[in-house]
């Protein structure tokens, strides 16, 4: 049974990031008449729709009584206001960053975007190192060494892919990579902090969602009304929504109840497995479908290190080990 909800969860990891990155980049660069949907506002429908899951689980921990559902709720959020204000941190933080996925697929083909996200490993690693006093092995070191090296290949320029980059997307690539870059550094930092709250408190990991996803709408809608309150007041808070746009915001909420599973359910050498598949299939769906990207000898050289240090990094030669979680 455990081996059958690691491959699901693995699965799932799979469908989840590719069809997300891929369904982002289309709905960011789709050409159709009216406004297009804001993505604050995705954001925030993101954020309420993991709450609302994450209550769901709790209630189905809670024996579905509504009564112990209440009291669950009450006790660890409301009489514990102190270790729910600590989450307001990581949640600001990853709502930060949610943001900057789309305006970083707004500018990157899927492909170059997937690659380049990589660099996440890179950043955990290090606050892990700073925050949580890990040490790592020389082969996740190595592996390390191996991800920078493979994502300048992916970034170097060539005037092939310059060419084409220009001819299939609006977007400034520099933007994009900027906006990968500093969710990068976000997604460490904050994933570290939130790994520390959870090993400092015996709260469940969907009590603390819940209260990530209180502080991810709050942070949300001020971001909402601060930069995008004009359209807002003018086309409405969900203008330019269709089909596609609810596909991706149902795609971001899912995404942290994901990694939660694949956490709970799988190794990190499986989960690198299932980025890597993830990465494959993003570039060939970029390709053929999205026909945004032309891949060069120089990026597949850099995506092949990419994936390879992605393995690297959850090997553990001691079987008794317990690797960095990424």
């Amino acid at each position: 049974m455990s081996t059958n909800l690691k491959y699901l969860s693995l699965g799932i990891l799979v469908f989840q990031t590719t069809s997300l990155v891929l369904t982002m980049r289309y709905s960011r660069t789709l050409k159709e008449e009216g406004p297009r949907y804001l993505s604050s506002t995705a954001v925030v429908i993101a954020e309420l729709m993991k709450i609302m899951a994450c209550i769901l689980l709790v209630y189905k921990d809670s024996k579905c009584n509504l009564r112990a559902l209440n009291r669950v709720l009450h006790d660890e959020i409301l009489n514990k206001p102190m270790e729910t204000l600590k989450l307001a941190i990581p949640s600001g933080i990853y709502t930060l960053q949610n943001n900057l996925l789309y305006v970083a697929l707004s500018n990157l083909d899927a492909a170059t975007y997937q690659v380049t996200y990589q660099l996440k490993i890179l950043t955990t690693a290090l606050f892990s190192v700073s925050m949580l006093s890990k040490k790592l092995g020389v082969y996740q070191w190595l592996s390390l060494v191996i991800l920078m090296t493979g994502v300048a290949f992916v970034q170097w320029p060539s005037d092939s892919q310059a060419g084409a980059t220009k001819e299939l997307s609006a977007g400034s690539q520099f933007v994009g990579l900027v906006a990968v870059l500093i969710a990068c550094f976000s997604s460490g930092f904050a994933g570290v902090y939130f790994e520390k709250i959870l090993k400092e408190t015996k709260q469940s990991v969907w009590i603390r969602n819940i209260q990530l996803g209180f502080f991810g709408s709050l942070f949300g809608l001020m971001g909402v009304y601060i930069y995008d309150g004009e359209l807002v007041s003018k086309n409405g808070f969900f203008q330019g929504y269709n089909n596609l746009t609810w596909v991706v915001v149902v795609l971001q909420a899912l995404g942290g109840l994901v990694i939660a599973a694949v956490i709970k359910y799988a190794d990190n050498i499986l989960k690198g497995f299932a980025t890597s598949l993830s990465i494959i299939l993003s570039t060939l769906i970029s390709y053929f479908w999205l026909q945004d990207f032309v891949p060069t000898s120089v990026f597949f050289f850099g995506a092949v290190l990419v994936i390879a240090a992605t393995f690297l990094y959850g090997y553990d030669p001691k079987p008794a080990g317990n690797p960095i979680k990424a």
